[in-house]
């Protein structure tokens, strides 16, 4: 069955399609309300198409509710969602508490969050603010209006320096975060609300589950995002040469935006309670430099190749020390997810979104 496409692009649209169609328990949002944080975010507006996409195919009568503190952000990301009966559009900023008016759900996703380390120099308060007392305020919520469901988007920083860096990691892993480093006002901050979460599973009895997304690229990328890779793309898009400002040595894994959609909506749906779960591609691992080459020879007609060129990083920009950093994926794979996009074909969907 073919639904009408949230989206313009094509390729967003076949994403949606092929998120939509995937073999999940689709039953369980039948003729609930789902409320999602952070809907002008990358992450979360992929999700929100992908589930009203799903909605349209599996005629769920599910309403999806976008909470977002920049509803004119949010709504300029999912335009094509406007007007719907099943979408609506609340702004709110979820580091403050709740009004009274806040939206009831029987499900609630936690995306909000200021991932790239561009924010961390400039507003340790607000990025902490979100994944901290963002999350209380949610899980209250959850409690006060009898959700069944819960879903934290933690993020794979919450690892630290890994203990192995020749391993990758597993979710009882941990390494060394330094809580006075101002750039640990994300991790910290992350694994605060990952405990909140398994306090209020343990206390309460809420069904709430985590999910710890690495590297996570696709359609959609903010093009000045901060992080390299995202800088790559808008390099390749503008058919300027890609600059690199380092060796180049660090690893990473890189998952397609489609495969780790089906993989956060696979733990929503199937992951246990009071649990965290890794969702990105170890299979995609590369070094930074030599993704900067396979991007420049995927377009060698628009990015005439790879320079370096050494700097210091910008003063707000906190860059990561860690030189690894690759997720063991067994746990969620138990629940049937795996993904399925490889390095090339995710980054040639990505630049032809924008072309």
């Amino acid at each position: 069955m073919t639904v009408a496409a949230l989206d313009d692009n094509a390729i967003v649209a076949a994403d949606l399609q092929q998120i939509a169609d995937a073999a999940l328990p689709w039953q369980l949002l039948r003729g609930r309300t789902l409320l999602v944080t952070g809907g002008a975010g990358f992450l979360a507006a992929y999700l929100v198409k992908a589930l009203l996409t799903a909605n349209q195919r599996h005629q769920l009568g599910l309403r999806v509710i976008c909470v977002t503190r920049r509803a004119a952000s949010a709504a300029l990301r999912l335009s094509g969602c406007l007007g719907r009966d099943d979408f609506g559009l609340y702004e709110h900023d979820i580091g403050q508490p709740p009004p009274p008016d806040f939206p009831a759900a029987d499900v609630l996703v936690h995306a909000a969050s200021q991932a790239s380390p561009k924010y961390y120099g400039v507003d340790p308060v607000g990025t902490l603010l979100a994944n901290a007392a963002g999350t209380q305020h949610l899980l209250t919520h959850a409690r006060a209006c009898g959700a069944q469901r819960f879903l934290f988007f933690s993020s794979g920083e919450v690892y630290g320096v890994p203990p192995r860096p020749q391993q990758p990691v597993t979710e009882t892993d941990y390494g060394y975060l330094d809580p006075m480093n101002v750039r640990a006002c994300y991790g910290e901050s992350k694994r605060m609300g990952e405990a909140m979460c398994a306090a209020w599973a343990a206390q309460y009895g809420l069904h709430a589950s985590v999910v710890r997304p690495f590297h996570t690229y696709g359609p959609g990328m903010a093009p000045d995002d901060g992080r390299v890779f995202a800088d790559f793309v808008a390099d390749v898009v503008a058919g300027r040469q890609i600059v690199l400002h380092s060796d180049g040595a660090a690893l990473r894994p890189f998952c397609y935006i489609a495969d780790a959609t089906i993989g956060f909506l696979t733990v929503l749906l199937q992951g246990a309670s009071g649990q965290a779960y890794n969702v990105g591609n170890p299979h995609a691992e590369i070094a930074i430099r030599d993704l900067a080459a396979l991007l420049a020879a995927l377009y060698p007609e628009r990015c005439p190749g790879v320079r370096f060129q050494p700097q210091r990083d910008p003063q707000a920009y906190l860059k990561s020390p860690i030189a690894r950093s690759c997720p063991d994926i067994a746990k969620i794979a138990a629940l049937g997810w795996q993904p399925r996009t490889g390095l090339a074909d995710g980054f040639r969907r990505t630049i032809a979104s924008y072309l």
